[in-house]
């Protein structure tokens, strides 16, 4: 018996499944990598900075871009 080729109904239900799975990756992926900064920071003395003025911090080089920040934060 031949197969019939998968209707666009099928093709929607396999490309939930697979959506599914991928937010399900990306959640495990998010949560490694903040383990892994979360290390980096309690490594260079970072703890100590409160979470509200790190987020500032981040987001201000973000913002700004990294190497435009490093050199603005460089000792001349």
């Amino acid at each position: 018996m031949a197969r019939s080729k998968p209707s666009a109904l099928d093709a929607l239900r396999k490309l939930r499944e697979q959506r599914a799975k991928l937010d399900i990756e990306e959640a495990r992926l998010r949560q490694e990598a903040a383990t892994e900064l979360g290390k980096l920071l309690i490594e260079c003395g970072a703890e100590r900075i409160e979470p509200a003025q790190l987020r500032q911090v981040v987001r201000a080089a973000m913002t700004l871009g990294i190497e435009e920040t490093l050199k603005r934060i460089a000792p001349t």
